[in-house]
């Protein structure tokens, strides 16, 4: 099927079905809002939102790439590898997403347990309560809640929520920066898939792989690695990266004749706050899906 997309494009959108705070439905909306012409759906290990924002987008005349964003590990970094236009269909991927979602349980767990050996009073079953009430309510009911627990990615904003809400902390920032982010002291990476991997599972799952945000990494050698294992795209354009950062990527993939994706990582909205971009913040020209879906088919 070719894809012909006059427009802007934001290849990196998440919903709740992972950890963003609004359901598929309204980010193909939001999308619409912002004058683009395609958004991606990138949740964190899990494809379970595409099918609501494709019916939506033909709907309301909005083109939706299906994505996911898959969390790995390399040197004890976590690396976060895009695929896009992926067989969501196909039980072998499937099996495979739910395994990374039974990885990243494990972390909860543990996430959990170290929380609670800090002196901090909190349970799972808070965490997967936030996790299935955000966005409860959305969509006359389609957006949130229980009816989307199938497929859905459990993750640190949600173990954030519960510490904002009991009053640990005074901020979603506050709860990363004291407890969740890298080096913090809650922080647990246990043994997770490796880019290296991921590439692979994308390529025989029929889609294409990209790098996402390398600048947040701090290590461009680790990413020239990951690019000679056969990554096809680099996100330069991401909410995140300053002009410099996304010049610098934008000359990586030229060198490396990888294609140029971007996007705002769009997370939804949390005391005011939107993480990390709003829709349409960070784009890239819209025929870059051609690129896309034809690499898939390769």
């Amino acid at each position: 099927m070719a894809i012909a997309v006059n427009g802007k494009a934001d290849l990196h959108t998440h919903t709740t079905a992972s950890d963003g705070t609004q359901p598929p439905a309204a980010n193909v909306r939001l999308a619409k809002e912002a004058g683009l012409a395609a958004i991606a759906i990138t949740d964190h290990d899990t494809m379970a939102g595409v099918e609501e924002a494709i019916a939506e987008g033909e709907r309301i005349g909005i083109t939706v790439v299906p994505g996911v964003e898959l969390s790995t590990v390399a040197e004890g970094r976590d690396i976060h590898i895009l695929g896009y236009y992926t067989d969501w269909r196909a039980a072998l991927w499937q099996e495979r997403l739910a395994g990374l979602r039974s990885t990243r349980d494990q972390r909860n767990d543990m996430i959990v347990e170290r929380l609670v050996q800090l002196g901090v009073s909190i349970t799972m079953d808070e965490v997967i309560h936030a996790a299935a009430m955000e966005g409860a309510g959305d969509d006359k009911g389609k957006g949130g809640g229980p009816d989307r627990a199938a497929g859905k990615t459990i993750g640190r904003p949600h173990i954030a929520a519960v510490l904002l809400n009991k009053g640990v902390v005074s901020s979603m920032k506050e709860a990363f920066d004291l407890y969740l982010a890298e080096g913090a002291a809650a922080y647990v990476n246990p043994p997770r898939l490796h880019p290296f991997e991921a590439i692979e599972w994308i390529k025989e799952a029929g889609g294409t792989s990209v790098i996402a945000h390398p600048g947040l990494y701090g290590d461009d050698e680790l990413v020239e690695t990951i690019i000679q294992r056969g990554i096809e795209g680099i996100e330069a354009y991401h909410s995140d990266h300053d002009t410099e950062a996304e010049a610098r990527y934008v000359a990586m993939a030229e060198r490396h004749g990888l294609l140029v994706t971007g996007g705002s990582d769009y997370h939804g909205e949390r005391q005011g706050k939107v993480f990390h971009g709003a829709i349409g913040s960070r784009t890239v020209d819209a025929d870059v899906l051609q690129q896309l879906d034809k690499r898939a088919r390769a």
